[in-house]
């Protein structure tokens, strides 16, 4: 009887009246006694809603059924299904919803729909993977913004692919505990690559010069990387290197001049096959040759051997006894010392090598020079500090 006064009164009522009725009568099925004709009846009435011409009407229906359990199935689908402003209660919270489905609206859903799921308080892997896979820069912005979602790995890669040039995405994936350091290193190679794109569509670079420079400055802070990772995962980051074509000589030879031997194990290890014990072992050895053979079995350019043997007969020498700075820098005298052994080999001539070994002794000096002046301004900071607790 009250459920179909009330199909009458909707005849005339504004939208804004049969919004709040919709309302009230939505929550009467959810919460009072009612009996089981009245019910069903209330469910025929609120399915005729869907049918209503007012969003108005149709969200106060999905407002008021979005957490519930109780609520018809046949009218939460849908209101799934309904334009982005009514739709949107549902997809962020309803649990009548299956992941099946919620991947279904991620592959037609409009950009808000999409952000709404990925904001859901508990997400499945698989859902989070379908918005990582063809949701929008914003929708997966809101995924890994979200604890309460489940995003494997594979995703995460993902995300970096297809958006990883994007500032936000970049600086929100950084802050998380459980990112590979794969994934963290082919961020710093998005970055390296979106500042050439920038420079050069300035004007302020050349493209090669441009390419040049970010990706020097990508290696710079890969081994800067490096250094912050555990033993354990440097071979998935070696792994990634070589699979993204960034495993170069440069690289390696960087890594070894910066006195990151189990990096450069690593790396030789991967590119040879080899396992890692034995590349110790001949990177070790006193007998150059079983070096060399190693050299030429990852595969490296031989024009960049004798740097490579400088370093390592440097390094059998103790060169890098004393040296401070951990991993992440260049060592001076280690680059000065292979600068001039490769120098005597080609008569002083001027050749890619050698001029790689000078950018590198240039950038060794500068590091070495900034970390004694900061060295030289924390003491002066902390002598006075003691003097005015003295006076």
């Amino acid at each position: 009887m009250i459920v179909r006064q009330f199909l009458q009164w909707l005849q005339t009522a504004t939208p804004g009246d049969r919004a709040d009725a919709t309302s009230a009568l939505a929550r009467a099925y959810l919460y009072s006694d009612l009996s089981a004709d009245d019910l069903a009846a209330a469910e025929g009435a609120m399915i005729m809603l869907l049918d209503d011409p007012s969003p108005l009407v149709r969200r106060a229906l999905a407002e008021a059924f979005s957490v519930s359990q109780k609520a018809p199935r046949v009218v939460v689908h849908a209101l799934a299904s309904d334009q982005p402003d009514v739709a949107q209660p549902i997809l962020a919270h309803s649990p009548l919803l299956l992941d099946s489905e919620l991947v279904d609206q991620i592959a037609t859903g409009h950009t808000d729909c999409q952000m709404a799921i990925a904001g859901r308080l508990v997400l499945s892997p698989s859902v989070a993977a379908a918005i990582a896979e063809v949701g929008c820069a914003q929708a997966c912005l809101v995924l890994i913004e979200n604890a309460g979602a489940e995003i494997a790995a594979f995703s995460i890669d993902r995300i970096v692919a297809r958006f990883g040039h994007l500032a936000p995405i970049r600086e929100t994936l950084l802050q998380r505990d459980d990112l590979p350091v794969a994934t963290r290193q082919a961020l710093l190679a998005q970055l390296s690559q979106t500042l050439a794109g920038f420079v050069v569509a300035r004007h302020w670079l050349a493209k090669d010069h441009a390419d040049y420079a970010t990706r020097e400055a990508c290696e710079k802070a890969t081994i800067a990387l490096a250094a912050q990772t555990p033993c354990e995962e440097l071979a998935d980051l070696v792994a990634h290197l070589r699979v993204s074509g960034q495993l170069n000589a440069s690289l390696i030879l960087r890594a070894l001049l910066s006195g990151h031997i189990v990096l450069f194990e690593e790396a030789l290890a991967d590119l040879s096959d080899v396992p890692v014990e034995r590349v110790s072992g001949y990177i070790h050895d006193r007998n150059l040759s079983g070096f060399a053979a190693l050299y030429g079995k990852a595969g490296l350019p031989q024009t960049a051997y004798p740097a490579f043997r400088e370093a390592v007969a440097a390094l059998r020498e103790g060169i890098l006894l004393g040296e401070v700075g951990g991993a992440t820098h260049l060592k001076r005298r280690m680059v000065e010392r292979v600068l001039e052994g490769c120098a005597e080999d080609t008569d002083g001539a001027l050749t890619p090598l050698t001029a790689l070994l000078r950018r590198f002794a240039t950038e060794a000096a500068r590091d070495e020079a900034r970390m004694f002046c900061h060295d030289l301004v924390a003491e002066d900071r902390f002598v006075a500090e003691d003097y005015r607790l003295v006076a």
